[in-house]
């Protein structure tokens, strides 16, 4: 009788499910080793005082990538996750006292536009139109398989594709060609921090996430976005996979260039035919593999060619009234928005005056905070402790996003903070073994790495594969959790190479 193939995924964030649906779907007998309490990684939940609050993902986008994950194993999404349609998607002020709301509804953004320009609809129905070919095209290609670089791209689009792609251009450069207005470049240039990049160096495929927004809509998970990984977790146990928490892996067993398992710091062994890695590559190298000269030379490579994402100051706050003037999802945007990126991206400090994110989740379901109150996920984006200049004081930080806050609207916020929980860069990396606490993974720089990620499948060992936000296709729910499915394409891939191989 033939015995089921193993695999071992370390780390169960939602890339790690992923992939541990996907190998069990496929034959595979899997095991998934969690170092912390709960599943779910970065997307994960705190409570407190009658507030529930998502800890990291507050958006979902894309929502077919969830479709598509729980159908490759005979699954209906709507029967584990409800989902609904979020309108407006964000609401935006500025500090001149605009505000704008994005909503999907075309006519509807139009004129909310026009208090900012007077004639928006040509230049907006082309960036739209410039930024759905983008997502038309890498649905051919990006989306379909893990790809390493450009000569996999180029093997599967044409020159007139590959143009379309707007290839010697940045996000910024495609916003402002377009709009030529301050305050919708500011706004349209900020998508791209889904996936914690600086839209004056991400390539100008990234506008692409306009599209991805505005006509895919966005999403909300009902009783919380934890949700997703909850059924995912369900999935895994009718699928006979076994998940374990609490269960920090020690070190990768490899013999001869190829990994044959794990150990845990509990010193239990788990071998495996496969080995997944949900932990970011350049960590995983660092604190993983052995020490030796093929590993380090691997890690000085990838640290030079690949730097990490934003980190962020997180405040989980519970407030004990109602602010009127926010919706779900709202944006409270920087004065000078190439400042702010200038000084988080190249001067590696927390920007002066910086764009604050808060999600209000009460907003559209009422479970997640007590009667006539709310809760504040706020979210300000830092650089990574690695490329930090000086240590930065939080306390002094969160002092600064409060001000901005309470200045542009938000009047009494401190008085009516009863419930309070902070994350900071130290605490992201320490949680997930991020680089340097980064949020999305690998930061997309057009001049470095040309927009792509680290390979999933090992250069170095054999049967070692990553998945994550370092990996195609890069940060965010719906990538990650996509990155987790094309890593495990890539191993049916290579393990069916294998057998005609044995075979021939």
């Amino acid at each position: 009788m033939q015995h089921k193939k193993k695999a071992v995924v370390i780390g169960a964030g939602l890339a790690g499910l992923s992939s541990a649906i996907r190998l069990a779907g496929d034959g595979y007998a899997v095991t998934v080793l969690e170092k912390n309490e709960n599943i779910g990684g970065k997307l994960n939940r705190r409570s407190g005082k009658g507030y529930t609050f998502d800890t990291g993902p507050s958006i979902l986008t894309m929502p077919w990538v969830l479709e598509q994950l729980f159908e490759s194993v005979h699954r209906k999404l709507e029967d584990y996750i409800e989902i609904e349609r979020i309108e407006p998607q964000w609401r935006t002020f500025y500090e001149d006292g605009t505000s704008i709301d994005v909503l999907s509804d075309l006519p509807e953004m139009l004129e909310e536009m026009r208090k900012v320009k007077p004639d928006p609809d040509s230049s907006f129905m082309k960036f739209l139109a410039y930024s759905q070919d983008m997502y038309d095209i890498c649905m051919k290609s990006f989306y379909k398989t893990s790809i390493t670089g450009l000569k996999e791209l180029k093997a599967q689009h044409t020159l007139k594709e590959l143009l379309a792609m707007d290839p010697f251009h940045t996000v910024a450069d495609g916003t402002k060609k377009h709009f030529k207005n301050k305050h919708l470049e500011q706004l349209f240039n900020f998508f791209v921090m889904y996936v914690g990049s600086n839209p004056y160096q991400a390539p100008a495929i990234l506008n692409q996430l306009v599209y991805v927004q505005l006509g895919l809509g966005i999403y909300y998970v009902k009783g919380g976005m934890y949700n997703i990984a909850k059924g995912m977790k369900a999935v895994l146990d009718e699928l006979r996979a076994e998940v374990h928490t609490d269960c920090p892996v020690s070190h990768v067993v490899e013999e001869e260039g190829t990994a044959k398992g794990v150990v845990t710091e509990d010193g239990e062994f788990f071998d495996a035919d496969v080995v997944v890695s949900n932990l970011e590559v350049i960590p995983a190298y660092k604190t993983l593999l052995p020490k030796n000269s093929r590993t380090k030379k691997e890690i000085k490579q990838l640290t030079k060619t690949f730097d990490p994402t934003v980190s962020g100051q997180v405040l989980l706050l519970g407030v004990n009234k109602e602010f009127k003037n926010l919706k779900h999802h709202n944006f409270f945007f920087s004065e000078d928005p190439e400042k702010e990126f200038k000084q988080i991206f190249e001067k590696g400090v927390p920007a002066d005056d910086p764009t604050v994110y808060i999600g209000v989740s009460s907003k559209s379901d009422p479970s997640q905070a007590p009667q006539g109150k709310e809760n504040l996920f706020v979210l300000t984006h830092v650089p990574p402790k690695t490329a930090m200049k000086k240590k930065a004081d939080w306390d002094k930080y969160r002092e600064v996003i409060l001000d901005k806050l309470e200045r542009m609207g938000m009047e009494g916020l401190r008085d009516s903070i009863e419930f309070e929980y902070e994350f900071t860069p130290d605490t992201l990396e320490e949680l997930y073994g991020a680089t340097g606490g980064s949020i999305y993974g690998i930061a997309s720089n057009k001049g470095t790495n040309g927009g792509f990620k680290i390979p999933s499948k090992s250069s170095v060992y054999e049967n070692l594969y990553f998945t994550g936000g370092s990996t195609h296709p890069g940060g965010g729910v719906p990538m990650v959790t996509l990155s987790g499915q094309l890593t495990a394409d890539l191993i049916k891939k290579h393990s069916e190479e294998a057998e005609l191989g044995k075979n021939a």
